[in-house]
């Protein structure tokens, strides 16, 4: 008998307990479609307001492609961009935020990065790689309001293969920089004797044809960064960039080098004369230009040197870009030709301006270099 009454006991406590989970289920599904259904009108009185508002004269468009759009952030900014119902004589449009600057250290860095060059390169690849990279390879933050606007100038003859893989390593690194820049390749055209500073001359007075510019960066095409960190604008000083190259096992070859990459302000440029056109061949134009630059009163400054590592894509020396000869007694008399040798003497004629989706092409006669006097 005990029992009995002990298992209808238990019984109806649990016929209770299922009840009242049944009630607070019941309860939970009322609340929730409560607050969805309220949800809801929200948003389809909103398209409606939009479809009357359309129907108006009026016409809204909604950009869901852009990148991290979200339906949320949708619905977040639906109420700036849709009619409020008010008289349109009292609707005030809404007030564009003004960009901020870009912050000294973009946050999308990534420190140092794996350079090879062993995959096939292409022009097609590069191209899909940097969507928004703008005819005549020019790029602005879309985030951010840059502090410099930054031409990048290469000199260069017979190096299409290189010019690929420059591009493709550094158009990602100057956007990850939040560089608003251009790309200009100055091309000596003919197989006379090669004239890098020169064409870096050429370089910096056609890019300020193109576009008002503040900085002004000269890379040799073969030369790869190896970390984002190493930031291409100018600085107070002129700037050395590539200072640890891999074929010098990563350290500075001399203390007054300044080959490879470097970069100054049109100030500092102008300050110098610009760089030398009298270097036919390899070698003497880079010490030439530091001399210029200490000697009017200035200074080289560099990157850390675990930040300044630079990978070369190895090559053969070009033709008639042989050593010169004369390098070493110019560059022992930068004094006294700095005046009268450089972007104030400067001469050459352009036979091609010509915008590509990834770099500007400059094509450029820049005549022959002097008789070199003869040794009986």
């Amino acid at each position: 008998m005990t029992r009995l009454m002990l298992g209808r006991t238990l019984e109806r406590i649990c016929k209770a307990v299922l009840l009242l989970c049944l009630v607070h289920f019941v309860i939970m599904m009322i609340l929730y479609f409560d607050v969805y259904s309220q949800r809801f009108d929200q948003i389809f009185s909103r398209f409606n307001n939009g479809r009357n508002a359309s129907r108006n004269g009026h016409h809204y468009y909604y950009n869901l492609s852009r990148p991290n759009a979200t339906f949320a952030s949708y619905l977040a900014t639906a109420d700036q961009l849709l009619p409020s119902g008010r008289p349109e004589g009292n609707h005030t449009p809404p007030t564009t935020k003004p960009i901020p600057p870009c912050p000294e250290i973009p946050p999308g860095l990534v420190g140092r990065l794996l350079i090879e060059f062993a995959s096939q390169m292409t022009m097609e690849r590069v191209q899909k790689e940097n969507p928004n990279v703008t005819e005549g390879g020019k790029y602005t933050p879309p985030d951010c309001r840059a502090k410099q606007k930054v031409a990048i100038i290469i000199p260069f003859r017979h190096r299409d293969n290189h010019l690929k893989y420059w591009l493709h390593y550094l158009h990602p690194i100057l956007r990850r920089q939040k560089i608003d820049y251009a790309i200009y390749i100055i091309t000596q055209l003919g197989e006379d004797t090669f004239n890098r500073a020169k064409l870096l001359n050429v370089g910096y007075t056609e890019a300020l044809k193109d576009a008002e510019y503040d900085c002004f960066i000269f890379s040799d095409v073969d030369l790869i960064p190896m970390d984002d960190r190493n930031l291409y604008h100018c600085y107070d000083q002129p700037r050395h960039f590539a200072i640890a190259m891999d074929k010098f096992g990563f350290r500075l070859p001399y203390a007054g080098y300044f080959g490879g990459v470097s970069g100054l302000s049109k100030k500092q440029f102008l300050k110098i004369n610009g760089f030398p056109n009298e270097y036919w061949g390899w070698g003497g134009e880079d010490d030439d230009i530091y001399n210029r630059i200490t000697l009017n009163g200035m200074k080289v400054v560099r990157p850390d040197v675990r930040i300044g590592r630079y990978r070369m894509i190895k090559h053969e020396r070009d033709k008639h870009n042989e050593p010169n000869p004369q390098r070493f007694n110019k560059i022992q008399n930068t004094k006294n030709t700095m005046k009268r040798d450089g972007i104030s003497t400067l001469t050459y004629r352009v036979l091609q301006f010509k915008k590509y989706p990834l770099y500007t092409n400059i094509s450029v006669e820049i005549g022959k270099p002097p008789p070199r006097p003869f040794r009986g």
